[in-house]
């Protein structure tokens, strides 16, 4: 999180650059990642297309949890600079499907933020605002151990 002229928001930017240098799945999947305004949310979209679809055209639940995962990872990583923030577990109901052509997207709010665990509650909607998903992920935060 940074300091803005509006107060405290949640800072992806550093995430959005380790991103893009690496090839992952996030990159690999058309993820992109968005700043807000509010200390406790972050979000990103993801297009449904050949690589995140099933077969039918439709948005893969694989996918959805990639991006739910991805995004609440990265919004523990922007809360915990300096840690390793790595997902222990996820849970979600798919609502609706969203096609190929279309562009998800998810909005993450941390619902509760200890030491070790932050957990997230991840909305997954599409290009219209209608929720495709709805995602809980969890994440185990911890010291770098220097080996």
């Amino acid at each position: 999180m940074h300091a803005t002229a509006h107060g405290i928001r949640m800072n992806l930017e550093e995430i959005k650059k380790i991103a893009g240098d690496v090839p992952a799945l996030s990159t690999r999947l058309g993820m992109k990642f968005v700043s807000t305004s509010e200390p406790d949310v972050c979000v990103a979209t993801m297009p449904v297309n050949e690589h995140t679809r099933q077969p039918y055209g439709v948005l893969s639940g694989g996918a959805t949890l990639a991006l739910a995962e991805t995004l609440a990872g990265a919004g523990s990583i922007a809360l915990c600079p300096g840690q390793i923030c790595v997902g222990i577990n996820v849970s979600a109901n798919h609502i609706k499907s969203a096609y190929e052509g279309d562009t998800v997207t998810a909005r993450a709010r941390i619902i509760n933020q200890s030491k070790h665990l932050h957990v997230w509650q991840v909305e997954v909607s599409d290009s219209q605002g209608a929720l495709i998903s709805s995602v809980q992920v969890t994440n185990y935060i911890k010291e770098p151990t220097h080996e």
